[in-house]
């Protein structure tokens, strides 16, 4: 994917009630987030965002600072919209608009990526809570969790899985 084709939307076909379809992956987890409670329309682990986000299903929004984009890795051709920025970790209070004018619309599947799955779950509560209705969030994020030694990368997350990352 070009990053000309990240910032456009998915292709996908729109319902008869004017909703964007969702791909059949992505449906049936914003139904068992919907019987589950959550606060957004669901949680994608690594390698299915990957799947999705590299077939142009839908957008991938990487929400950690751009300090951590460049020092740490990023996933090639996806969008940044950070959450919270400099080293006090500001929210930033423009997010969601700055989300929805970056995906396109209130309605655009984006999966949102930080760096242990915990910030992404947050701006997707908040962009949810704020009206768009296809924000989801990727499990383990780009690291993962801290393991028994202190150090992230080396039980889950997106490096973990091997999937594709560069580094500035």
């Amino acid at each position: 994917m070009s990053s000309a084709n990240a910032a456009a939307a998915p292709a996908s076909t729109t319902a008869p009630s004017g909703n964007i379809e969702l791909p059949e992956a992505l449906q049936a987890i914003r139904d068992q987030a919907a019987a589950a409670g959550l606060p957004f329309a669901g949680t994608v682990n690594p390698q299915t965002a990957w799947e999705l986000f590299s077939t142009g299903q839908v957008l991938l929004v990487d929400v950690r600072t751009a300090e951590e984009r460049k020092f740490v890795g990023q996933v090639p051709d996806t969008l940044h919209v950070a959450w919270a920025t400099g080293t006090a970790m500001s929210r930033n209070p423009r997010f969601v608009r700055e989300l929805e004018s970056r995906i396109g619309g209130k309605q655009v599947p984006a999966l949102l990526l930080c760096r242990s799955g915990k910030r992404s779950a947050a701006a997707a509560e908040a962009a949810t809570k704020a009206g768009l209705t296809c924000i989801f969030n990727i499990s383990e994020g780009f690291e993962g969790e801290i393991d028994a030694h202190g150090q992230r990368g080396h039980g889950d997350g997106w490096r973990f899985h091997g999937l594709p990352w560069v580094q500035d």
